[in-house]
């Protein structure tokens, strides 16, 4: 009872590791304490049960935006399916703590698992990735050099080795032998991550900047059915563009050199709608500068895609349209349903999700700015922020800042958004990019290379914000190495999964009867 009750708290003091709180040092306590209710078990299945219930813990509270228009069918029921990868956890690292270097296969285990559970099934699901509750902390840094992966599994160890350290000196007599290794991997991840904050923003002196305006024109009603009044969310990022574009004239503010809409932002197709399309080229005309347009475009074979169009109302008639993005890691049971006969017996709002095709391409669009001059933007709509490869593609591709167009307003006033910029701002020390967050009803940010927003809008009004941005070319260790580090840890993770399944194997090294360490 004692073990599942710590094991429940550590999950709840995961939830409260991610924003909006700033409480990022909960995510270590939060797996030494996941740590400690494994210490010592032997059995599989009580492994399981307390991962199982360390998931619960934290997924149920995570995720309950899932279900706030929907109910609370599907949103109990993804905890569940989540909590499922933790409880394969508690399996693994409740054996591993017999092995040699146990604390670091603690690490690359919840590794291993984070990234089977963003993988699979149906691509995977990212969110709640420990990483992502880091980014008021200072491991943030260390997505510079192994972008999240790194982060979680220095979350991972510290949390790990804390436990470690606190069973080996409340033992007697204390074991020194244990205490020192252990204490000096609690220490080491912190030390280096703070080693590398001077070096996170990656900016140099030939570095060219402009200026871009996010904006967020907000809808007509939350919901699932935010944009059922035809071309209302299009009026409103229109009516929000003319107001950047009437200061602009006043002289109040400088002219932007791109502005980003967010996704959805044209509720219906301008490609196919002329009064639509009419309308953005106003806009665009009026403030003087091209505009990425987040819309729904319907193709030649029926399916729609998600689209950023660059649309420079600048030009003449018919060569508005400048580029094309369609995203490219659509959402499942939202963009697309997967087992559809299956999954609408549960609900029936699952039959309402759309048949969309993914796009393919580099992940960047080429815009040419108020000022002449060609940049390269990286686009990563809404959900494709939560994957490691949307960001990196762009990046190496020669995104020179990055672009997050988001619709969250089917998930009204929940924390949702707040867990989503996060990603954002991990991105931005991941590539060394400033990042710009556009979205319909908030919150939209700018935010430096360094993962700090300079701008932010709150939720359900219309707001523009504007900012410098750097124009960078280099690339992090993290862009450059890109997902190495984690496959590493994953083939060492599996290799550990498949060796544990041989009978009559076990280490004695870091045993509790050597060593008095079980983390």
């Amino acid at each position: 009872m004692i073990r599942t009750a710590v094991s429940a708290l550590g999950g709840v003091l995961m939830w409260a590791a991610f924003p909006p709180r700033d409480l990022w040092f909960l995510g270590i306590l939060s797996l030494a304490l996941l740590a400690a209710a494994l210490r010592d078990v032997v059995r599989f299945r009580e492994g399981f049960w307390y991962g199982f219930v360390f998931g619960l813990g934290f997924f149920l509270p995570l995720l309950p935006w899932i279900g706030v228009y929907v109910g609370p069918l599907p949103w109990v029921a993804l905890a569940v399916v989540m909590s499922l990868y933790t409880g394969l956890f508690g399996v693994i690292a409740c054996r591993t703590t017999t092995w040699p270097a146990a604390l670091l296969w603690f690490a690359i285990m919840w590794v291993t698992v984070e990234w089977a559970r963003s993988s699979f099934p149906f691509g995977g699901f990212p969110w709640g990735r420990t990483a992502f509750g880091q980014v008021g902390g200072p491991m943030l840094s260390l997505a510079s050099i192994g972008g999240a992966p790194l982060v979680s599994f220095s979350v991972a160890l510290t949390g790990a080795a804390l436990t470690a350290v606190i069973g080996a000196v409340i033992r007697r007599p204390v074991r020194w032998q244990t205490v020192v290794p252990a204490l000096v991997l609690a220490l080491i991840t912190p030390i280096v991550a703070a080693a590398l904050w001077p070096s996170v923003d990656g900016r140099n002196s030939s570095d060219d900047e402009i200026t871009v305006a996010a904006i967020q024109g907000n809808v007509p009603r939350l919901g699932l059915d935010f944009n059922d009044q035809r071309r209302a969310v299009l009026d409103n990022h229109v009516r929000e563009t003319l107001r950047l574009a009437a200061a602009v004239d006043a002289g109040d503010t400088a002219r932007p050199d791109i502005v980003v809409w967010p996704e959805n932002a044209s509720d219906i197709d301008p490609t196919a709608n002329e009064d639509a399309a009419e309308e953005i080229t106003a806009a665009s005309a009026a403030v003087g500068a091209p505009i990425l347009v987040g819309t729904l475009v319907r193709n030649a074979d029926g399916r729609p895609t998600n689209t950023v169009l660059v649309w420079d109302g600048r030009r003449d008639s018919g060569d508005q349209i400048r580029g094309r993005y369609d995203k490219q890691i659509i959402q499942p049971f939202g963009e697309y349903l997967p087992w559809r006969s299956f999954f609408t017996l549960f609900s029936s709002y699952a039959d309402q999700a759309g048949n969309f095709r993914a796009g393919t391409g580099p992940g960047v669009v080429a815009v040419e700015t108020t000022g002449g001059q060609n940049v390269t933007v990286g686009v990563s709509t809404c959900w494709e922020i939560a994957f490691d490869r949307s960001a990196r593609k762009a990046v190496q591709s020669g995104a020179q800042f990055l672009s997050v167009p988001t619709n969250n307003a089917t998930f009204g006033r929940t924390q949702m958004t707040y867990q989503q910029l996060a990603m954002s701002q991990l991105r931005a020390v991941e590539h060394g990019r400033a990042v710009v967050v556009a979205a319909t009803s908030g919150v939209s940010a700018i935010i430096a290379p360094d993962g700090h927003t300079s701008s932010r809008s709150g939720f359900f009004e219309p707001a523009t914000l504007q900012g410098t941005i750097p124009l960078h070319t280099g690339e992090t260790i993290a862009t450059k190495i890109g997902p190495w580090p984690e496959r590493l840890a994953v083939l060492l993770g599996v290799c550990a999964f498949l060796f544990l399944l041989a009978p009559g194997i076990r280490f004695r090294g870091w045993s509790k009867e050597e060593h008095g360490d079980g983390a």
